[in-house]
Order: C-alpha cells, then sequence, then structure tokens
C-alpha cells in the first residue's frame, strides 16, 4: 500500500470538515493506500510534516486546506519523488481549481485514488516558492486586509477589495526580462504559474503549470471605469482580451517598485525594490485531473460556477457523520 500523510489544516476557509477524515480514510484505503491523517497545529507544521515525509519517501502529501497550505507542502515537496494533493478547503483554492477543475472534495479524492500525477512548475519571488501567483499592487493590498480580518470567504474578500478600490493609488513598475525592460503604471502586477487566483477569477486564462514559463499579467492604470469593466472580465475568462492588459510569458524577469506588500499563494508579504521571479520547469510532482476540459472563455466560468453551486448544495444536504 503507498503511504500518504493528509495533512488538514483545520482552520481553513470556511467549510464544515466535520467527517472529512472518514470520507478521507475510506477512498483512499479502498484504492490501496495507506493514510496518516493529521490535523494541523500552527502556521508551518503542514510544511515540517511534508518535508519529514519525502525523506522518508512517501508516495504522497495531501494538502487539505487553503492555497496558504498548499504553498507550505508544495514548498516542502519540491524536488523530491513524493506528489503533492490537494483537497480544496480554502476561500480561493486557486491552484486546486487549475489543477482539478473544481472544489468538489469527493472528485478531489477520486483523482487522488485514481494516482495521476504529473511533474509540474512552479516559481519563486526572490527564492521564496508560489504555486499559483505572485503579486504586487492592488491584490497584494487586499491580500494584506484579507488576511487581517477575523473572518474569511469569498463575501469577505470581495467587501475588502471594494474598501481598498475606493482609494488605491496605481504605482510605477520596471520589468526586465530577455534584456528588454518596459516601465508602466499599473494597477497591479501578478505573476502567475496558474490560471486563477481562486473562486473562478481567471488572472491568466491561458497560463500552464506544465509550459515552464511564467505569465507576467499588468493591468495598466486605466480609469475607476475601465478598471472595474477589467473586473467583470476577471470572471468571464477574457481578461487577456482586455484593453488595460499586457501579458509577458517569461522564463524569468526582474520586477522594480517601490518596496511594500505583495503576495504569494494569497498569504501577504512584504518586498525590497528588486523581485527577481523565476520559473522551475516540472520539478514537482502534482496530482492533476487528465480528463478537465481545455480553457474555454465563458463557458468555463459558467461551468465551474455551476459545479461549485451543485457541489455546496450537496455539501449542505448530506447528513454529517
Amino acid at each position: 500500500m503507498k503511504k500518504v500523510l493528509v495533512a488538514i489544516n483545520p482552520i481553513s476557509g470556511t467549510r464544515n470538515k466535520e467527517g472529512l477524515a472518514a470520507r478521507i480514510n475510506a477512498r483512499l484505503t479502498s484504492a490501496g493506500f495507506d493514510p496518516e491523517i493529521i490535523i494541523t497545529e500552527y502556521a508551518g507544521h503542514a510544511g515540517k510534516l511534508a518535508a519529514e515525509c519525502a525523506a522518508k519517501g512517501y508516495h504522497a502529501v495531501i494538502a487539505a486546506g487553503g492555497d496558504g497550505t498548499v504553498n507550505e507542502v508544495g514548498t516542502a515537496l519540491r524536488s523530491s519523488q513524493t506528489a503533492l494533493g490537494i483537497l480544496p478547503l480554502g476561500s480561493g483554492n486557486g491552484l486546486a481549481r487549475h489543477l482539478l477543475g473544481n472544489i468538489d472534495i469527493d472528485h478531489a479524492l477520486d483523482i487522488i485514488a485514481a494516482d495521476h500525477i504529473e511533474p509540474a512548475d512552479y516559481g519563486t519571488a526572490n527564492g521564496r516558492p508560489f504555486l499559483c501567483t505572485f503579486g504586487m499592487g492592488f491584490d497584494a493590498i487586499v491580500s494584506k486586509k484579507f488576511a487581517e480580518l477575523p473572518t474569511r470567504g469569498l463575501a469577505t474578500y470581495i467587501r475588502s477589495a471594494i474598501e481598498e478600490y475606493m482609494r488605491f493609488t496605481p504605482l510605477r513598475y520596471e520589468i526586465t526580462s530577455g534584456g528588454e525592460t518596459v516601465e508602466v503604471k499599473a494597477f497591479l502586477i501578478a505573476v502567475c504559474n496558474a490560471s486563477q487566483y481562486g473562486n473562478n477569477a481567471f488572472i491568466a486564462p491561458r497560463a500552464s503549470v506544465h509550459d515552464g514559463l511564467l505569465d507576467i499579467v499588468i493591468i495598466h492604470a486605466g480609469n475607476p471605469l475601465t478598471r472595474a469593466l477589467a473586473g467583470i472580465e476577471l470572471f468571464t475568462g477574457r481578461l487577456d482580451k482586455n484593453m488595460l492588459i499586457e501579458t509577458m510569458r517569461v522564463r524569468s524577469a526582474t520586477i522594480r517598485h517601490t518596496p511594500g506588500p505583495a503576495h504569494l499563494d494569497g498569504e501577504p508579504i512584504s518586498t525590497p525594490e528588486s523581485v527577481r521571479v523565476m520559473c522551475h520547469p516540472g520539478d514537482l510532482l502534482m496530482f492533476s485531473d487528465p480528463a478537465k476540459p481545455a480553457f474555454r472563455p465563458l463557458l468555463t466560468p459558467i461551468e465551474s460556477l455551476q459545479k461549485d453551486t451543485v457541489f455546496r448544495m450537496r455539501e449542505l444536504l448530506t447528513p454529517k457523520s
């Protein structure tokens, strides 16, 4: 039997986790896995456990939590033969949505049970890993504000975003890659390994974790109206067609800006004046859905929203054991 660790973050997201351990144990055991389930106790605990499992040659470590938990586990599993699995329990679940197509826990367990593992890319910003997105500007300010609030969830995030939107001033950036430099005044800069922030917000609709490249998405300063329209297109999958958007696809780049807030996979950090971003191709094994349909503007976001609704209704109506 294949030894796997499941690290459950008890405070991630807003979802009720009652009965989760029993569901995990039943599904993975029947598929020939030997699951060890641990509830994490502090920030960094999941990463510590994952590093220990990689050293012991575990088949996989499953991050049952949000993007922060996924980042912890994935960071620890780099350059190892232990695969990263995800049970999406967070507020955004960006990487899980990219790899699996939805946030259905049973679907995620089925993908792990099927043992479909592929080598995938990750990025670093000044050496700090991100699996989904690294951002500066407006989204970094919102991430910082969101992390300071006592409640989580999509509604809280939207409220924080609206409050910050009303007072945010675009900033200046200098981006250098391949000997070329561009200077921009931007609402935000997002460096993307995967396609979305989470919650079906497709910041880089064409991004792939298998292409050896990072998508640097620039949302230019514009004005409040044009930025609001871009915000709508973030949820239609057509953001890359918006007139405010410029995308650079790079293996590495240096971004210079006024030192300040940034985020790694939604977790707020502070950055110095110069940030070096790099893609690390195929250096992390991940479970993914081989049958996930190719991205289609409008259709994919609509289908994802439908799947979210069905899943959440089923979760509400299913008796907890």
